[in-house]
């Protein structure tokens, strides 16, 4: 398998340590807008691993990534960029007659008249509107393959197929203890995706309703992480997981909320109050002239480098799939989980804990890819492929996973 990688930063850098540790692939370029970041990604790893390159490209660029496809011959796109490259990156794969692999799907636009009430353009859906060329011409993309969504979607399929007879909720259930040494405010996580999956209105599905949309922040609760993470209250935000899971898995119900916080989420509606939240450009007064800028990248630009924050980092990240329903006549309730330690992931990797915990679940998906344990073609989400051999690998990888009876 040779694998063109587009984006050098945190989760990027974290994918070729993890995969540089494995021997089912042949060749991996790395790609960036900054060809520095790139350089730095390939140096990390060591005089010894020639199999990883770096590259220049701009992940806007079609035709760009297009040709870098081709002249390296690779057989798999795995994009590690923000979600506003999907689309391009998505669209480069299938012209090169390539394998597309994601993290993030493709951008949601809310309902233009009841935002909170219905859904306009779900995430996802530009690329579920491809799925039958992908299909007819037997190529595989796919898509939402991080940690949330990603492991928490193939933990779904796991408790559908081997824990449950019928399933009346999913509900996908993000927390952590982590703090910043030196800062009051520093996600761990790209501030520009995470402004735009909490700003949107949230997703929720029914089945005899499907699809609908909430108010931000919305039906609060408090959830008991496990491994001393503890209760952190959770609220509905916009996630893949909510528009993939019901495709391929029966459930009544299905949700995502996510630990936030109530300072983190302050600072959001208060970024979201000023504007700051804005992704088209305004027009900034400066010596030179005017320039344009978005106010969103002015606030992640402001905020440090979540990958640079590792050596200042404590505590543990949890991403956990929820399950309620029936297994031979009685009801059950459990909570699938997979648990980083910061400590663990930076003395091992060199990476912080969220960013690892994103980065590992691509390279398993990669590699179950390689060996033909998972094969299928179309749009596909993880639940479309069996679970054992993921979660199975997964451990392999010296990262286990973990079930608690609720």
């Amino acid at each position: 398998m040779r694998v063109l990688l587009v984006g050098a930063g945190g989760v990027g850098t974290a994918i070729t340590r993890i995969a540089a540790r494995r021997p089912f692939f042949e060749a991996m370029v790395v790609a960036d807008y900054d060809l520095t970041r790139a350089e730095a990604a390939v140096a990390a790893l060591g005089d010894g691993e020639s199999r990883f390159h770096a590259e220049q490209v701009d992940a806007s660029d079609e035709a760009a990534v297009t040709e870098l496809l081709r002249r390296h011959a690779c057989d798999v796109l795995l994009n590690a960029t923000d979600p506003r490259f999907v689309l391009p990156l998505f669209r480069a794969a299938r012209a090169a007659d390539t394998t597309y692999l994601d993290m993030a799907m493709s951008l949601s636009h809310p309902h233009p008249e009841r935002p909170c009430e219905e859904c306009g353009e779900k995430l996802g859906d530009a690329q579920f509107a491809q799925a039958e060329e992908w299909a007819k011409a037997g190529a595989l993309a796919l898509v939402g393959m991080g940690v949330e969504p990603g492991l928490s979607d193939v933990f779904a399929r796991y408790a559908a197929d081997e824990l449950f007879d019928e399933i009346e909720e999913i509900g996908v259930r993000d927390g952590a203890n982590l703090t910043v040494d030196g800062y009051d405010f520093a996600p761990s996580f790209s501030i520009w995706t995470t402004i735009e999956e909490c700003l949107n209105p949230p997703v929720v599905y029914e089945s005899d309703r499907g699809w609908y949309t909430t108010e931000p922040f919305s039906e609060p609760e408090v959830f008991d992480f496990p491994e001393g993470i503890g209760p952190v209250e959770c609220v509905n935000v916009e996630h893949e997981e909510v528009l993939l899971v019901p495709r391929w898995v029966d459930a009544r119900r299905v949700t995502f909320k996510y630990g936030l916080g109530r300072e983190f989420i302050e600072t959001l509606k208060t970024l979201h109050l000023l504007g700051l939240d804005r992704t088209d450009p305004v027009t900034v007064p400066s010596a030179s002239g005017p320039v344009a800028v978005s106010p969103r990248d002015v606030v992640a630009a402001c905020l440090p480098d979540p990958a640079t924050l590792g050596e200042r980092m404590h505590g543990k990240t949890c991403a956990g799939t929820w399950v309620r329903g029936t297994k031979d006549g009685a009801p059950r309730e459990v909570y699938l989980y997979h648990v980083v330690d910061n400590q663990w992931s930076m003395a091992e990797y060199g990476s912080q804990a969220v960013v690892w915990q994103t980065a590992v679940n691509p390279v398993v998906a990669l590699e179950l890819l390689a060996t033909g344990a998972w094969s299928g073609t179309g749009v596909l989400g993880p639940e479309a492929f069996p679970a054992r051999p993921y979660l199975d690998l997964l451990t392999a990888y010296g990262s286990p996973w973990g079930v608690r009876e609720q």
